[in-house]
């Protein structure tokens, strides 16, 4: 597979990086601001659009920074700005560094990461900075793989997206599987859980992970272009990442280009070297918008290369690993009619051309994946009016997609012969501002979908199974009700319900072969109903004050919860070896009732004014609780966690220390093991400062040093299928770099 390298530029850039600092702007506003070329425009807003940015620390006596208000779950689409932060601050300020952003003004529970965040972590994966967020872990595979869990809940229930459109990846069919977005792309990233998901269709049932980027230009930037470098050293895997990213133009035409390379060997553990545990990669993106006073539309071409190594005792014999390219064209675009009651129009549309080989030996190809996808979504957001009710607005959508996907393997039965899913799907957002302190919310999904493939109808007899050819249809509906509540002090009350319906992937309906890299063979059922989920939670935030915190509780009930269960017998490469053979573990997915329910608190306290800016502390405490009814675990569920943080912060400095214990998980599923918990003790250091002066620029430098799992931890990660011979990664530092201009 021919795979694009860039080695003279990450070694040009290693250990000195930049990204965008300021957020994309809240919606769902009476009124929608033009777009000027005189604004910049530093992130490209994901269809949710979160936090923008706060202004530096207060004394404790004051009110420290606040995020700008996110999307409400009605209009999420695109910016407009919300004047919610003290008068004096900036408009485009940037959080410092450590701020926790609070999205009070969301009906759906959102988890914001910022760039500086993810510049530095930076692992291969978008989840590596993620997992350790309340209320999400990884699935960490390898180190080149590493999916978000949410709630417990991943696969076919957690959609990852950039600038609104679906990775397209092959990535919940298997968790060795990578998602082919790389922090280096990333700006901003967003973990949405709730009812905001139903914009994006049934498989988003656990919650969406959005990354935001400028490939798609929205504004002219201030001073006719900006940029940034980036980059960094990781010690315990001898890594190198850099990346750059430029976006300028002039009159009313803007373009885009970024690129980044990462390159680490295998990592080290307490044990010793995790073979097998290498990520080379990089990709780039180029991208172009005509922008003006009604509006935007751009178009952007990137590419994601990826050569990952799959650890564990038999897959480094074999010499496993994973070589894929992925190549995307996304458009959007938005128009500001203010006119025949319609306030907005927008679009996004997607198309992905995915491949990936999974090698042994030399260059031995084992199976192949493909995956071909288009995916469009518009919108129209109405103008709000009054009512005898309240101030109402809201917004209307259809969504359509198209898939072809297939796992063929070359050494035994195929896992998924060619598959197709074809959706279509409206959804409609309605917001009452029923008081001063009172908002509520309703919204509705209705959509089609259809799959088609080749299964097993019965495999009880090995020698001779039945075979399934044909499709099926579901149409599922959704619907969501939700109110927020202004409390006393700052603090929003939320309170949503949720009746959701997801429609079987072609994985869980077709799977019928052999998959080494998980060590398992996997047997769909074609004939799986839809899984139906009721859903209340209840949320208390505060965005404002010395005193910020986030915190939620859940309660859902799963009719027809679709599971990978273990049977116990062991198969090899084909069908008919099942009972005989014993390198594989037969894996059959299976329905059942289930309830799961969970808490997830994030708070930060500025504790007193000191020297230049603000010490404080930080906490955090989540769990999820998910079983069948009757009895029995749900399998690979994440342990309890809870962590503290003590950090100083100002315009220059930003130093933390911060622990995160996960606790022993005993309570496990049929042929699961239990895992020991484990506790990570992390540094940060860093400083930041501008530059002198060229013309209109003002370039800024951050120089940081992290280090992670100082106590050199033993850390098995519950969730992984790897966990019982694969150890994560030791004691280490990563040196980053950040240039803006």
């Amino acid at each position: 597979m021919r795979r694009s390298k860039l080695r003279t530029f990450t070694m040009a850039v290693a250990g000195v990086c930049g990204s965008a600092t300021a957020f994309s702007a809240a919606v769902a506003q009476t009124q929608l601001p033009t777009i000027t070329v005189t604004t910049p425009s530093p992130v490209a807003p994901s269809p949710q659009q979160a936090i923008p940015a706060a202004p530096a620390p207060a004394p404790s006596n004051a009110s420290p920074p606040a995020a700008k208000k996110a999307a409400t779950a009605l209009a999420v689409a695109q910016p407009v700005p919300v004047t919610a932060q003290p008068p004096a601050a900036p408009a485009n300020v940037a959080p410092l560094p450590g701020t926790l952003l609070v999205v009070d003004t969301a009906f759906a529970p959102v988890t914001v990461v910022t760039a500086r965040e993810i510049d530095a972590k930076q692992g291969a994966t978008l989840t590596d900075t993620l997992q350790t967020k309340p209320g999400v872990a990884g699935s960490t595979f390898a180190a080149g793989s590493n999916r978000p869990i949410i709630r417990g809940l991943d696969n076919y229930r957690v959609r990852v997206q950039e600038n609104g459109i679906g990775a397209h990846d092959v990535s919940n069919l298997s968790e060795d599987h990578a998602v082919p977005i790389d922090p280096n792309a990333a700006q901003q990233v967003e973990i949405i859980r709730g009812p905001a998901t139903l914009r994006y269709g049934s498989q988003a049932i656990g919650g969406v992970v959005s990354a935001s980027n400028d490939r798609i230009p929205e504004a002219m930037p201030r001073n006719g272009w900006t940029g940034s470098l980036r980059g960094g050293l990781t010690s315990v895997d001898r890594g190198r990442d850099g990346a750059f990213s430029i976006t300028g133009g002039s009159g009313n035409i803007v373009v885009h280009a970024d690129a980044f390379n990462r390159s680490s060997g295998d990592y080290n553990t307490p044990q010793g070297r995790q073979a097998n545990t290498f990520v080379d990669s990089d990709g780039f993106s180029v991208g172009s918008s005509i922008v003006g006073n009604a509006g935007f539309v751009g178009v952007s071409f990137s590419r994601f290369n990826s050569l990952y190594g799959i650890p564990g005792a038999a897959a480094v014999l074999e010499n496993k690993r994973i070589d894929m390219t992925q190549d995307k064209i996304t458009s959007k675009g938005e128009l500001r009619v203010r006119d025949y009651g319609i306030e907005a129009v927008r679009y996004w549309f997607g198309a992905t051309t995915y491949a990936h080989n999974e090698l042994a030996g030399v260059n031995d190809i084992g199976s192949r994946f493909t995956n071909k996808e288009k995916e469009g979504r518009l919108e129209i957001q109405h103008i709000a009016f009054k009512t005898a009710l309240g101030e109402l607005r809201g917004a209307a959508g259809l969504q359509l997609g198209q898939r072809n996907t297939a796992g063929l393997s070359f050494e035994g039965d195929t896992l998924l012969e060619p598959a197709r899913t074809r959706s279509i799907a409206a959804f409609l957002f309605e917001e009452l501002q029923a008081t001063k302190n009172l908002r509520l919310q309703a919204a509705v999904r209705i959509e089609q979908t259809t799959v088609g493939g080749i299964g097993l109808a019965d495999a009880t007899d090995p020698a001779a199974p039945v075979l399934f050819e044909g499709e099926r249809r579901f149409k599922p509906a959704s619907a969501s009700v939700g109110a927020l509540y202004q409390l006393p002090l700052g603090v929003v009350a939320r309170l949503t319900g949720q009746y959701v319906e997801r429609a079987p992937d072609a994985g869980e309906l077709f799977s019928k072969g052999a998959h080494e890299a998980t060590g398992t063979f996997e047997i769909g059922n074609p004939f799986l109903e839809k899984e139906k989920a009721r859903t209340i939670e209840f949320g208390l935030k505060r965005a404002k004050g010395d005193l910020r915190f986030d915190a939620s509780t859940f309660f859902t009930k799963y009719d027809g919860f679709i599971f990978k269960r273990l049977t116990g017998v062991d198969c090899g490469a084909t069908l008919d070896s099942c009972g005989v053979d014993s390198d594989l573990k037969q894996l059959l997915f299976e329905q059942r009732k289930a309830t799961f329910y969970g808490v997830e608190l994030g708070a930060q306290y500025d504790v007193a004014q000191v020297w230049r800016g603000v010490w404080g502390i930080e906490g955090q405490y989540d769990f999820v609780r998910a079983s069948f009814d009757g009895d029995g675990n749900v399998p690979r569920i994440p342990p309890h966690r809870v962590g503290a943080s003590v950090f100083y912060r100002d315009t220059n400095w930003f130093a933390r220390v911060n622990m995160l214990h996960a606790f022993d998980q005993n309570r496990i599923a049929d042929n699961e093991t239990t895992t020991k918990g484990y506790t990570i003790l992390n540094a940060e250091f860093s400083y930041t400062w501008k530059l002198a002066a060229a013309g209109n620029f003002t370039p800024e430098m951050t120089i940081g040093l992290k280090g992670e799992n100082l106590l050199d931890e033993d850390v098995r990660n519950h969730v992984s299928f790897k966990k019982d011979e694969v150890l994560q990664p030791g004691r280490g530092a990563r040196l980053f770099g950040v240039l803006k201009f």
